[in-house]
């Protein structure tokens, strides 16, 4: 086994399943269940394909402006006017451990990122679920985070059979002209979605026909779910909502760490 930056992926196996986690950009490439690809698997941009990490801020960083501790950053703007998913995405991690269903990634925040730390995650691959580990953790000054995921599920599997989406969320966040949350909660609207929402009544699930039936659960409560494309569907676990590091936002102390998990759970039909 090759350890470190020199290793671009890493497969992990076990009786009806198999993952690839890529080391550049520390992203879930591939979840192929009961013979079936999940997952989109290559997309025009790094936001747009598998299940990649969002450190650390998720979504949308205003017109991606960071105000903290009387200090105005600037960061490239990514999906324009904002700057979207944060930096952890872009970047090559490092494979610490692996075996054939378990393997642990790490990478340092780099530039444009500008207060240091780094980030960890664990994937655990068994019959019936993949749980990825996340933590953040503050390097020697304080710094605002946020951590999460977003996966891009495929609307139809390659037998042809479609997705069918059951989410139950109790209220979204209000956005402004620039999609960016006012901080209020209102009810929820009919999709198509392109939403945070918080208080969902079960864990969202995405079933294929008579294929395969999943769960995604998580340990982060804030949840944006993206149905606009027609051929994926994002469910998206969050520590927060987006642009909350300029609104109220998580500050991590030196040395201390933001965890949380997302398990994808499922059963072969």
């Amino acid at each position: 086994m090759v350890l470190g930056s020199e290793l671009n992926s890493v497969s992990l196996t076990s009786a009806n399943a198999s993952a690839v986690v890529e080391c550049v950009g520390g992203r879930l490439a591939s979840l192929v269940i009961g013979g079936h690809e999940l997952l989109v698997t290559e997309g025009a941009k790094p936001t747009r394909w598998g299940s990649f990490p969002m450190v650390p801020w998720c979504g949308r960083l205003d017109h991606g402006t960071l105000e903290f501790e009387a200090e105005t950053y600037h960061f490239p703007i990514t999906s324009p006017p904002h700057a979207n998913h944060g930096v952890s995405h872009t970047q090559v991690w490092d494979l610490l451990s692996s075996d054939s269903s378990v393997a642990s990634i790490e990478t340092t925040l780099g530039d444009p990122w500008p207060f240091g730390g780094k980030v960890g995650q664990r994937f655990e691959l068994t019959d019936t679920a993949l749980v990825v580990e996340i933590f953040v953790e503050a390097g020697d000054r304080p710094m605002p985070a946020m951590a999460g995921w977003h996966p891009w599920f495929r609307r139809q599997l390659d037998n042809g059979d479609q997705a069918t989406l059951v989410a139950r969320p109790k209220s979204r966040y209000e956005v402004d002209e620039h999609m960016i949350p006012t901080g209020k909660l209102v009810s929820v609207e009919p999709g198509p979605w392109n939403e945070c929402f918080v208080g969902l009544e079960q864990p969202p699930s995405i079933s294929w026909g008579e294929s395969i039936a999943a769960t995604i659960e998580s340990t982060f409560d804030h949840w944006v779910i993206f149905t606009e494309p027609e051929h994926a569907l994002c469910v998206e676990p969050q520590s927060g909502p987006p642009n909350h590091l300029n609104r109220d936002p998580l500050v991590l102390q030196p040395g201390q760490t933001l965890t949380g998990s997302m398990t994808i759970a499922w059963t072969v039909r």
